[in-house]
């Protein structure tokens, strides 16, 4: 199989879908590799040393999109993409489908094989390839929030002193963190109520909620906004999947805090773009082992032999077969059929 990889655009994007070890994984495993000139330049990865691991450098996207059979990225294709992407291509990147229409009717639209890292699930719920990601953006979450709140919120950056308040809707979590932690964290259990009085009581609130493929739900209310303590901060972690925030929009590593009534808003889409060697290390880390199994098999011989492979399908065919994104966008499911 040819696996291509090309150089990110979408704003502040410094990441690219593949590591030199990868390549080479990829190469011995008998696949040829291609790579547009320059896209791992961000995370401090030079085309020479895809060269050495035996890619192949292309000068421009186009090169990349005609030949491939499988695409590897990081970020959803950006629109001036929509028509390198080819029909039964295989596309394996983040997508968020749920709070992404135009990158949904463009990959329906083109009838690409859509496999979306955040929605690969495992049996016990957890989403692999969305979890090296997800330590990232939390560990930076604390940090952003610091940095705009001031010394005060630099306690929590540095653990020293600070009152943190988990809540979730899943008990044995709680309890597991009241294991870990000994009474230092006060835990609640998510209802309207414990959201309410712990944002009101907070200088900083971080929302990460998930429910895979589908719109995060918006559990904190424009009202809640409006009484906190002005400057006070809320980073939104949950932003790709449409944020948990009433009050949040998207915003950009450039331009990445606006204010309203007077609470300070962080809710930058890929914030792990922001340290994208760490990133990028760690993420190859998590989706090689699936692209390796897709290069092999193929994409369908592989989703059938590897049910959690199989969750991360979202279009196939000009289908859409994640219900969760159908659900959120309006549109018809159709159950997968490989």
């Amino acid at each position: 199989m040819i696996i291509g990889i090309p150089k990110e655009i979408k704003t502040e994007e410094y990441r690219v879908g593949i590591v030199p070890a990868g390549v080479k994984a990829l190469v011995d495993d008998g696949h040829k590799v291609i790579i547009e000139a320059g896209a791992g330049l961000g995370s401090g990865i030079g085309d020479e040393e895809y060269k050495v691991s035996g890619a192949q450098i292309l000068p421009s996207a186009k090169d990349i999109y005609s030949s491939a059979d499988l695409v590897m990225k990081v970020k959803e294709p950006q629109p001036s993409e929509f028509p390198l992407l080819r029909e039964g291509q295989i596309l394996y990147t983040y997508l968020h489908l749920a709070a992404e229409p135009e990158v949904t009717k463009a990959l329906l639209e083109r009838k690409v094989k859509a496999v979306a890292y955040e929605t690969i699930e495992l049996p016990d719920r957890t989403l692999p390839l969305l979890k090296p990601m997800s330590e990232v953006a939390g560990r930076m979450s604390v940090q952003v929030g610091a940095y705009f709140l001031g010394l005060n919120a630099l306690k929590i950056a540095v653990g020293m002193g600070a009152q943190v308040t988990i809540i979730n809707d899943g008990v044995d979590k709680l309890a597991h963190i009241d294991d870990l932690y000994g009474g230092r964290v006060t835990t609640l259990v998510a209802n309207r109520h414990n959201i309410e009085d712990a944002v009101l009581d907070s200088d900083l609130v971080i929302g990460a909620v998930l429910l895979p493929g589908a719109k995060a739900p918006k559990l904190v209310t424009r009202d809640m906004i409006s009484r906190m303590r002005k400057g006070s901060v809320v980073v939104d972690v949950s932003i790709d999947q449409g944020g948990c925030f009433e009050t949040s929009k998207r915003t950009t590593h450039k331009d990445p805090v606006y204010k309203v009534d007077g609470v300070s808003h962080y809710c930058v889409a890929n914030m792990p773009g922001a340290v994208p060697r760490t990133s990028t290390f760690a993420l190859t880390n998590a989706t090689l082992p699936y692209a390796l199994k897709i290069a092999k098999l193929g994409l369908e011989d592989a989703a059938r032999k590897d049910a959690v492979l199989a969750k991360g399908i979202n279009t196939y065919n000009g289908k859409l077969a994640n219900r969760p994104v159908a659900d959120a966008l309006g549109l018809k499911y159709e159950e997968l059929k490989l």
